[in-house]
């Protein structure tokens, strides 16, 4: 069902581009690559879905996963409508971007980019239109800017924690004891 998914996760590892692959086994990679100048290891979960009425068990994707990438291809709307379904399970704060693949074979396109767009807003979400084929350029971009959403995120993550032990609002000095703080 889903092997233009394949060709995007390939064509960022190996900067290839191969056509056909198996499309149903689930597949897990592991690349490194630098993203805005730091090392970041990305681990990527290729789910697969054997039926197009079949969802990835939802819960056990988001506590997986940093960051989430819906994939449709633009010349197959049951794609478009299954990511469009399976968002409705995928209820969480993960970072996440909707992608349209195959823009190269726009004599097909069976979903507009505004119909993209659209759903993208919904999403609360970033969107893209690449094609693996033609653009390595376009591919590692998608993927770059999940990481940096999924890392901008993190930080955010990790403020509000320090500022919910802290109790909001009371200053945080580094090497001072809470007796040199304003008292409340």
């Amino acid at each position: 069902m889903i092997d233009f998914l394949k060709t995007l996760i390939v064509r960022f590892l190996t900067k290839r581009y191969i056509g056909e692959y198996d499309h149903q086994t689930e597949n897990r990679y592991k690349h490194e690559a630098l993203v805005d100048g730091e090392p970041v290891l990305f681990e990527i979960l290729d789910t697969c879905p054997k039926t197009d009425d079949e969802f990835p068990n939802a819960s056990e994707l988001v506590q997986w996963a940093d960051g989430l990438l819906l994939v449709y291809s633009i010349t197959d709307r049951n794609t478009f409508n299954y990511i469009r379904k399976a968002k409705c399970d995928l209820q969480t704060d993960t970072p996440l971007q909707l992608v349209a693949n195959k823009v190269d074979m726009v004599h097909l396109r069976q979903v507009s980019r505004d119909e993209g767009e659209i759903l993208a807003k919904d999403f609360e979400c970033k969107f893209s239109e690449v094609s693996a084929a033609d653009h390595v350029d376009q591919v590692a971009d998608v993927f770059h800017e999940l990481c940096r959403e999924v890392l901008a995120s993190k930080r955010k993550s990790k403020q509000s924690l320090l500022e919910r032990m802290l109790g909001g609002s009371r200053p945080y000095s580094r090497g001072k004891s809470d007796s040199n703080l304003p008292k409340e």
